[in-house]
């Protein structure tokens, strides 16, 4: 292993490589559904070969090892030798988590772990052609105590066997030892002395011997073509010529040697072969002028740190509007008018060098649900759309998690059993529909299966079993507020504990990521046609745009994300339900919460007005009143982490600095009703 290589090289290797692998374990399990998509199969040869080169470049021997032998089954593949299966995609799958392993162990500069033996002879097996390994098996096997030729030579061919080959197809005798006055001739002797070199003809019958007849063999053009223009019609490709040493050799070998056995064997090309061929790489033409590189990677942190700075200088923008609001200049409102649009624009390009396509979350679902699917004993299809959505790239990393367990829950719960499917009359073959789409200034994600969907009666029915309601209030309950049961902590409708669910454990976790995240999350369902889980998140997590609103004499600001409506409100106009203070709005019933009694210590109900303004806030289904003493006015806000006096804090997500300088705090409405409710 030589990570004392260069390190920009290094770093080349991990970036390249990095996305090579990503596509890989997408493509293989495109592949297994269009097991004869050449384009497909091209690719996937070329991801490991590529994979190969770069580890072979580090000195990276078990990485080379392992795509070397997946490379070589993708070979025998392309070339109709053999079929693709479910059983082969297994082991390749394998082979690529191992190949996925050693590439952390390499990002991490950690000694490499070689896959295990048995997993290369599975792949070398399966490198073989489909009747080769056949008659492999069939063969006998050599005796213990017969020591075999590769391992005194290393995998080499020696002479006495090349002898014996040539020998085998001009149909000679077999040779025990070199013939009577023919000394033993080493290999240097053999490609060039003119007694025993091999002709191109013998070259030829070697090759129809081990692939066929007509394998490599030219069209001839019309009249008689001279043996020089034959010949560089004849020429052996280097894919062809590596096959061939696999043949010979055996598989999974370094290609160094090969390149020696190239020189060794090859007959030089005739003169009109190398008029024909390209020009080196080595030497550019005069005309080739080097192309400008068009990208530049850069650490993370420092976006990070611009981000921040970008931040504040929104803040400040936000404070010199306010002022200039309060000046009659109209060369101020022009300069801070100005100042606006840069710092949007300037906010807008920096968060574009943060955005990422959510493919990046995606392109590991594909496994996921081939995975599952193949263990549950179950036929999925999964079908992605809006895969170059971009967003955060902070969100699509803390997005990922979530969605697996939404995804696996699609598969495990909804979708049902190939049989249970065909006596409902519906295909065989479940359909898993992951979705993404921008919607304003947030992202809008959907998990949608054609499965048995949710029963909102068993619903409630867990609900009063668990204990989270009464008999009373669960009969209350409408089926949208059923299925959003399913987030409850410890709340799980499988019978049977599974190693994939059953515990109650993972959906409750979900829906504390996603409202950490400033997101809301809802299900939607159909009995016997399946199930809708829709996430809303914002685009960012750096810049949030909020409602301003005042309790007493303190700023206070609210997620724009959670608010649904505002309206002013007679607070004397209040009924009492369940024991709590509700308001009746276009029939709808929404229970209030005064905020301010919570928060604002001293704040006495009698020194409250009857008149306040409500603002509706929604989280998933639930929709509550806040009551406010004023509101400011919508404001994009920088989160600040609390000082260690205010960690930890119930209901307070971090804090801002608002345009009249003042400090307010940010509301986590979730945490907030969690806590104080």
């Amino acid at each position: 292993m030589a990570f004392d290589a260069d390190e920009d090289i290094l770093q080349d290797f991990i970036v390249e490589a990095g996305e090579i692998l990503e596509k890989l374990s997408e493509q293989l399990v495109d592949l297994e559904q269009n097991p004869d998509d050449g384009e497909l199969l091209n690719a996937i040869f070329r991801g490991f070969h590529t994979v190969k080169g770069g580890a072979g470049f580090l000195q990276l021997d078990a990485l080379v090892n392992c795509c070397h032998s997946a490379e070589n089954v993708f070979d025998t593949l392309r070339n109709h030798k053999r079929e693709v299966d479910s059983e082969l995609m297994d082991t390749v799958l394998e082979a690529l988590d191992h190949t996925n392993a050693m590439f952390e162990q390499v990002r991490h500069r950690e000694e490499l772990t070689p896959a295990p033996d048995e997993l290369i002879a599975a792949l070398d097996a399966l490198a073989l052609p489909q009747a080769a390994a056949e008659q492999a098996d069939a063969k006998p096997r050599p005796r213990e105590d017969e020591p075999a030729a590769s391992d005194e030579t290393n995998g080499d061919i020696t002479d006495e066997e090349f002898e014996q080959l040539l020998d085998a197809l001009h149909g000679d005798g077999p040779v025990s030892g070199p013939a009577t006055g023919a000394a033993e001739t080493p290999s240097e002797e053999t490609s060039g002395g003119a007694s025993d070199e091999i002709t191109d003809d013998e070259f030829e019958a070697l090759l129809d011997e081990l692939h066929g007849k007509g394998k490599f063999t030219a069209e001839p053009a019309a009249g008689t073509p001279d043996k020089d223009s034959d010949n560089a019609d004849e020429q052996i490709t280097d894919d062809e010529f590596e096959n061939l040493l696999d043949e010979l050799h055996g598989k999974g070998k370094s290609p160094t040697p090969a390149e020696s056995e190239k020189e060794a064997v090859t007959p030089p090309p005739p003169e009109p072969a190398r008029q024909k061929s390209p020009k080196a790489p080595g030497a550019p033409t005069r005309e080739s002028a080097p192309v400008a590189e068009t990208t530049v990677r850069v650490d993370t942190r420092r976006l990070d740190d611009i981000m921040n700075m970008v931040g504040e200088l929104v803040l400040v923008r936000n404070r010199l509007q306010r002022l200039g609001s309060e000046s009659e200049s109209e060369h101020m409102h022009k300069a801070v008018s100005n100042l606006d649009v840069v710092t949007t624009d300037l906010q807008a390009a920096v968060m574009q060098t943060r955005m990422q396509p959510i493919k990046k979350v995606f392109g590991r679902f594909p496994r996921v649900v081939r995975d599952l699917a193949r263990n549950m004993k179950k036929e999925v299809t999964l079908v992605m759309h809006g895969e170059d959505t971009d967003l955060d790239k902070n969100l699509v990393e803390a997005l990922s998690d979530p969605l697996v367990h939404l995804v696996r829950n699609s598969v495990d719960h909804g979708i049902e059993s190939p049989e249970v499917r065909e006596q409902k009359g519906k295909p065989r073959k479940g359909t898993v529909t992951l979705s993404a789409e921008q919607e304003g200034d947030h992202i809008l994600l959907s998990i949608d299966d054609d499965g048995a969907g949710m029963d909102p009666e068993v619903l409630r029915q867990k609900a009063v079993a668990k204990g989270l309601y009464d008999q009373e209030a669960a009969d209350r309950l409408t089926d949208n507020e059923c299925f959003n049961l399913i987030f409850a902590a410890g709340f799980s409708t499988k019978e049977q504990v599974s190693d994939v669910s059953g515990r109650g454990v993972g959906m409750d976790v979900v829906k504390t990521k996603i409202s950490q995240l400033n997101g809301q999350l809802s299900v939607v369902s159909a009995q016997g046609k399946g199930s809708r889980i829709i996430i809303k998140v914002p685009l960012t997590l750096a810049i949030m745009p909020t409602l301003m609103v005042m309790l007493g004499r303190q700023s206070f600001a609210l997620p724009l994300v959670n608010v649904v409506e505002i309206f002013h409100l007679d607070l004397t106009r209040t009924n009492i339900v369940d024991g709590r203070e509700c308001i009746v709005v276009r029939d709808k019933v929404y229970p209030l919460f005064h905020v301010k009694r919570w928060l604002v210590q001293g704040a006495a109900a009698e020194e409250e007005t009857h008149n306040g303004h409500v603002v509706i806030v929604a989280m998933g289904t639930h929709q509550v009143g806040f009551v406010v003493d004023e509101l400011i006015g919508q404001e994009e806000v920088v989160i600040k982490p609390l000082g260690q006096a205010l960690q930890g804090t119930p209901g307070m997500a971090g804090a801002t600095i608002t345009g009249d300088g003042r400090i307010a705090l940010i509301i986590d409405v979730p945490s907030l009703l969690q806590h104080y409710s």
